[in-house]
Parts: structure tokens; C-alpha cells; sequence
């Protein structure tokens, strides 16, 4: 099962939040390059990281070229200002970086004889090391560079709500709770009834449906806002929220 995403209760959310999304702040200032641009796209390229990495992989580079590849090409679109061109009529960001790597890459493949990528400047601090584990331990498919993508944006996304649902948790000093009710996210599918979770966390079985149903309820709002920081307009949101269900499923 997938979560029900209930538009009308959690529109108020997306209103209240949407003013100061990530990728709304980038493009109404993108060509003045002022510092409030700078830092938002920025948080979205640390979202990004992998995804890219793992497209750029997915096209027959290796371990070292891929991590120079992915880096050069957040280094120029932050120090290029890229994002001054971008189309506010097809305004999810994802759609964006991923045609401006295609182009980058492009670009880099016509060019020989080039200095070493990058100029040995960073502009994203990432590990490399533990970038190329996590891809040598993705199950074996045959899905197209452009299908990975989709994929591991979408599962980059929910790992970050679930990582912020997890420390709001852990702020009420309810993180054993959650580590329970987390498998029943996406339907039923914890291995352990309400009855089971109830009896060793010292709650009533209502209690815990209770529980459950807030958890839901706190996933799709936290959902919702993470993924209107990806898009231009809010009403964007709903078509981006179905599109990255339709891909996890």
C-alpha cells in the first residue's frame, strides 16, 4: 500500500511553507546571485548528490570519474549561476538539474584533453568512499540511467522525512515508539501487530492505533512540504507528489 495522501487535509501546510521553499528562492533570485539564492540551492544540491552520482554511473563511467563528474558539474552550476536559464514554466527541480547534468556531460564528453575536473576546488563536501559503497550495494537491475534517477530521488526524499520524523521523535523521547510504528508508513506492513507493539511499550492497543494514525498523518505533511521545496509553484505540488509515488511503487 502507498500512503493516502490527503490533498485538502494538508493543503494549509504547502500555503504556509511555500513562500520560503528552496527552489522558489533560487529562481526569483537566481540572476542576481544574492546569498539566500546561494544557500538554497545548495541545500538542494547536498539533496541531489546521489541521484546524480548514481545516473552518471549508470552511463559506464567509473567510481573515480563519476565522483569528479557529479562534483564538477555542482561546482559550475553554483558558480555559474546555470540557474538564471532555467524554465519557471517546468519548474520541478528535479526535471531541471537533470537535463542541465545531460547537457553538462555532454559538453564534458566533446571537450579532450581537459585539465583534472574541478580545479581541485569543492563546492559540496561529500564522501566519496561512502558514495561508491552505497552503490556497490544497490541490487542488481537493468533500469536506464534516467529510471535510476527517478527512483533514488524519490528515495532520497522519503529518507529525509523519515530522518526529520525520527528526530521529532526522538525530541518527545519517543523514539522507541517510532522504531515500532515506522513499518506501518506505507500500509501494514510491519511484521508485528498493534497487540504486539502495545504490550513491551507498556500502551493499550487503541493507543497505539492512535499512534499510528498521527504518524501518517505527521508523514504526508512532512512529505508534502519536502517535496514543495522542489517545486516552483505551488501548484505543482499534488502532480510532483503523484509522480514520486508512481515511481516508488
Amino acid at each position: 500500500m502507498t500512503p493516502s495522501l490527503d490533498q485538502h487535509e494538508n493543503k494549509p501546510v504547502a500555503a504556509a511553507q511555500f513562500t520560503t521553499t528552496h527552489w522558489s528562492v533560487v529562481l526569483t533570485a537566481g540572476q542576481s546571485g544574492l546569498p539566500q539564492a546561494i544557500e538554497a540551492l545548495e541545500k538542494l544540491c547536498h539533496t541531489y548528490w546521489y541521484p546524480l552520482y548514481v545516473f552518471v554511473r549508470r552511463q559506464g563511467n567509473s567510481p573515480e570519474d563519476a565522483q569528479d563528474l557529479t562534483q564538477e558539474f555542482f561546482s559550475r552550476l553554483l558558480e555559474k549561476n546555470y540557474v538564471a536559464k532555467a524554465d519557471r514554466n517546468r519548474g520541478m527541480f528535479r526535471t531541471f538539474l537533470l537535463g542541465s547534468l545531460k547537457n553538462f556531460m555532454v559538453n564534458e564528453w566533446k571537450r579532450a584533453g581537459r585539465l583534472k575536473r574541478g580545479g581541485g576546488l569543492e563546492f559540496l563536501s561529500i564522501d566519496a568512499n561512502a558514495t561508491e559503497d552505497r552503490y556497490a550495494a544497490e541490487p542488481a537491475n537493468e533500469s536506464s540511467p534516467d529510471s535510476a534517477y527517478e527512483t533514488h530521488w524519490a528515495v532520497t526524499l522519503i529518507e529525509q522525512v523519515l530522518a526529520t520524523l525520527r528526530q521529532e521523535y526522538s525530541a518527545m523521547d519517543k523514539a522507541p515508539l517510532f522504531e515500532e510504528l515506522k513499518g506501518f508508513i506505507w500500509g501494514d506492513k510491519s511484521t508485528t501487530s498493534y497487540a504486539g507493539i502495545a504490550g513491551p511499550l507498556n500502551l493499550t492497543e487503541g493507543t497505539v492505533k492512535v499512534a499510528v494514525h498521527r504518524l501518517r498523518k505527521r508523514f504526508r505533511e512532512l512529505l508534502r512540504a519536502e517535496v514543495a521545496q522542489t517545486v516552483a509553484r505551488p501548484e505543482d505540488i499534488d502532480g510532483e507528489l503523484r509522480h514520486l509515488i508512481a515511481v516508488l511503487t
